[in-house]
């Protein structure tokens, strides 16, 4: 069966409809045009019976002068006398149509002689030769009165029919699939973050209410990512004022004395709630309200490399000089300094890549440091699961799911130095 909806109703169509012409031309030639081949057989293969018959009857060239005038003036028939000839020895050609085994069944039974056919000599007419005791008769017989034009009128009728109705069927069903196939984009497209807007309900009522409650949808994810992100900036805001009141009343308590210690401590502590508080917020802001576009994804990691130098890290830079993609390029952005990061806090050098893969971009950072054993992998993907030093436990899970957001997705693997290779693939 043919994958796509589109050949498969086409292909539901056209097997009945074609099931349906055999079965009319299996009838038609079963009944109609036998019956008609027979009769009109059966009439020329009368008329050379009589002629042949009267040949035997009164022999002799004087009688057979006579005849053959007599035959020529009232068959339709030429007729000629080949005196002291033979029947050829080559084999007959058969034709399309019950036509010559017709014709041969008739001459078999009214004249039983032998006699030999010529379908392929004459275009428009068909040679009978029929062996005498003296020589040969031949007959040329008009093709047209052996079959009737109606069988060419009714092939092209079934034909024509079959095209044009597989061609209207092939319109209509190329208009259903066509609003299906839009309703497929449109979904993958918001997928991935690319917002197009409300789409346009179109095709049969199915697909129409498939539209609109994806419509629908759409409008109720934005309003919930909305409240979402509003919230959480909210709560972000009331946790981090008494942390800052906290972290002010630490500073101005004296640095001097038995305490030096444990303020040095709890600032920290602050410093470290607020690492965390940011990294929750990332983490469940997801995309945010960021909208997809033409980015070049080449300076966005030149930027993020150098930025990654002016951390301390050395790191070698090998993209192409142009690389174009659509994609939310802060989250991009924070899903690369992600792998990043934890590749210079672990390594001494890293090396971050880019190159096009026919329909996708794979972005490789690989480092020399000892890297992630192999059933960990998955695990450090997981939320507050990973031990990376300094971090939450949410950049991996922050970045994977930054990329999945954009249709890519992100592998872990060995370096080519011994250490760790994080790839990211993104769609093109």
């Amino acid at each position: 069966m043919p994958r796509s909806l589109l050949w498969r109703g086409l292909l539901m169509i056209l097997v009945p409809l074609v099931l349906l012409q055999a079965v009319t031309l299996r009838v038609f030639y079963g009944s109609h045009l036998d019956v008609v081949s027979r009769r009109l057989s059966g009439s020329v293969a009368g008329e050379i019976a009589q002629t042949v018959g009267l040949l035997r009857r009164f022999p002799g060239s004087d009688n057979a002068g006579w005849i053959l005038e007599d035959a020529r003036a009232h068959f339709t028939l030429g007729i000629r006398m080949i005196p002291e000839g033979t029947l050829p020895r080559t084999p007959r050609v058969n034709v399309l149509g019950p036509m010559d085994e017709d014709l041969e069944s008739a001459l078999l039974a009214q004249i039983q002689l032998p006699f030999f056919m010529d379908w392929a000599s004459d275009p428009r007419s068909v040679l009978i030769q029929v062996q005498m005791p003296d020589g040969v008769v031949e007959f040329e017989a008009p093709r047209k009165r052996l079959y009737t034009s109606t069988v060419y009128l009714f092939v092209i009728w079934v034909v024509g029919a079959a095209i044009l109705l597989f061609g209207v069927a092939a319109l209509f069903m190329r208009n259903q699939v066509r609003a299906i196939r839009r309703l497929a984009k449109a979904a993958e497209d918001f997928g991935i973050g690319r917002d197009v807007g409300p789409i346009r309900p179109e095709g049969a009522t199915e697909v129409r209410q498939a539209a609109a409650a994806f419509n629908r949808m759409q409008d109720r994810i934005r309003r919930f990512l909305t409240q979402r992100t509003e919230m959480l900036a909210g709560v972000s805001h009331d946790l981090r004022t008494p942390l800052t009141r906290l972290r002010l009343s630490l500073e101005l308590l004296p640095s001097s004395g038995d305490l030096t210690a444990d303020i040095q401590d709890m600032t920290a502590d602050v410093q470290e709630m607020e690492r965390m508080i940011g990294a929750y917020l990332a983490f469940a802001r997801g995309e945010g309200t960021e909208q997809a576009e033409q980015i070049n994804l080449a300076a966005l990691l030149d930027d993020i490399a150098a930025s990654a130098r002016r951390a301390g890290a050395d790191i070698t830079l090998d993209v192409p000089e142009a690389l174009t993609l659509s994609l939310r390029a802060d989250a991009v952005r924070r899903a690369v300094t992600n792998l990043v990061d934890n590749a210079r806090r672990h390594a001494a050098h890293v090396i971050l890549s880019a190159e096009p893969q026919g329909r996708s971009v794979l972005i490789t950072i690989d480092d020399d440091g000892p890297g992630i054993p192999e059933e960990r992998r998955e695990s450090v993907f997981r939320p507050f699961e990973s031990d990376v030093a300094g971090g939450t436990g949410l950049g991996l899970t922050i970045a994977r799911d930054i990329v999945r957001a954009h249709g890519g997705d992100i592998a872990l693997g060995i370096s080519a130095r011994g250490g760790l290779r994080a790839q990211i693939r993104l769609p093109v």
